[in-house]
């Protein structure tokens, strides 16, 4: 009995997919539920699960192909066992022996042909990313772009071996790889916020000695109570909730000439991951607790950068925060996460000499930054956020007490 594979429903808000790649070819054994080829959107990698257990009898589209829900993907024999394909290839390997790989990393190691098994995993559970290959490839010796492009081409036995390509001072080669829809998605946003809002960059510094001596106070009750750790970006959330509640048209979107006003706190955190930055949202933000917050940053970080985040989990969102501190920025103005009015950067914390009570005095200091639309906020509004968030910050019991 053959049965269909086909694309999956796709979110209401997605018109189409990518195939990415896929996992077997034909006349390769599948297991009911086994992964057969990742679809890319413009948030999120989806996994097309086998429907039933059999052989995959033919492939219809390749990669590459734009698709959309309902489209036929491939063929399954139901029921029958694998049969080599003459000609046919060994499948690739998808494994490791410390984990599997994700989408972005199996691309690279498919284009360049490198075998998993050499490639040390630095992700959860051993997960190889896009970086642990990228750096397994910079230990190697660089290869022509002529000859990669050439590799994939049929050769004819009767035509002479071309001649080895010179490389220019230190093999200098240049790589033209189009862009991946996340990447082309995001491209796209930050052009539209620059070009359709009016926006400007507010700054502010914070003293985190408080929150610094909260967290060593309190750090190993925190973990084994709530089984994670306590980190910054609780504070922030909080004390930008606080901030948000004073100013509710940093929290609001403009419409048309409406400006709507959100009665409600979905705080959205920048998440870097292999495949460009994505902005998973915690819901009602203003209800969680310190521990609920860290527990869905740390579980959206991971999921994120394993590729199985959900396309429901980054829509929506009426602020975000974004830290450009765990990168060593000091200073940056981070652009506004459209159809949102503003965004909050975080930078790295530095020791520095500040004039406390007229004594010179070293405190963790941090500059916060935030990128607002100057169409419905203005610069009084703006700047009285900051502060806000910086007394929320230098004196966190005003977020106990709601001051």
């Amino acid at each position: 009995m053959t049965i269909e594979v086909r694309v999956p429903q796709l979110p209401e808000s997605v018109a189409d997919a990518t195939l990415v790649s896929w996992h077997k070819k034909p006349g390769d054994a599948v297991a009911r539920d086994e992964n057969l080829v990742d679809l890319e959107t413009d948030k999120v990698v989806l996994e097309v699960p086998a429907p039933a257990a059999g052989v995959l009898k033919e492939i219809r589209l390749t990669d590459g192909t734009t698709v959309t829900s309902g489209q036929i993907l491939a063929i399954i024999e139901e029921g029958v066992s694998a049969v080599p394909v003459p000609g046919a290839s060994a499948p690739a390997v998808m494994a490791t022996s410390g984990g599997k790989l994700s989408p972005a990393a199996k691309r690279v190691v498919e284009e360049n042909k490198v075998d998993p098994k050499a490639v040390s995993g630095s992700g959860r559970d051993g997960r190889v990313s896009k970086s642990d290959v990228v750096n397994y490839l910079s230990t190697k010796e660089p290869v022509p772009i002529t000859a990669i492009a050439q590799s994939s081409a049929p050769i004819s036995k009767a035509a002479p071996a071309a001649a080895p390509v010179p490389l220019a001072r230190g093999g200098r080669t240049d790589q033209r790889v189009p862009m991946t829809r996340l990447r082309a998605r995001i491209a796209e946003r930050m052009v539209q916020a620059q070009t359709t809002q009016a926006l400007l960059t507010s700054f502010n510094e914070v003293d985190l000695k408080a929150v610094n001596e909260l967290r060593t106070r309190y750090k190993d009750q925190f973990e084994k109570q709530h089984g994670v750790k306590l980190g910054f970006m609780s504070f922030f959330t909080k004390a930008c909730v606080e901030a948000l509640k004073k100013f509710p048209t940093v929290n609001a979107s403009v419409e048309g000439n409406d400006i709507v006003y959100h009665e409600y706190f979905d705080v959205g955190v920048a998440v870097s991951t292999d495949r460009g930055l994505i902005v998973p949202v915690l819901r009602d933000a203003d209800l969680q607790s310190f521990a609920d917050i860290e527990k869905s940053i740390a579980n959206f970080a991971g999921r994120a950068r394993a590729g199985t985040i959900t396309m429901e989990e980054l829509t929506g969102g009426t602020f975000t925060i974004t830290n450009g501190g765990v990168f060593g920025s000091l200073l940056s103005t981070p652009i506004v996460n459209s159809p949102q009015s503003a965004i909050l950067g975080m930078h790295k914390i530095q020791d520095r000499a500040v004039v406390i009570d007229g004594q010179v005095v070293v405190r963790p200091m941090m500059y916060i930054a935030l990128t607002y639309d100057h169409r419905i906020i203005d610069g009084r509004e703006a700047v009285l956020f900051l502060v806000t968030v910086k007394q929320c910050l230098e004196d966190p019991a005003r977020m106990v007490l709601g001051l």
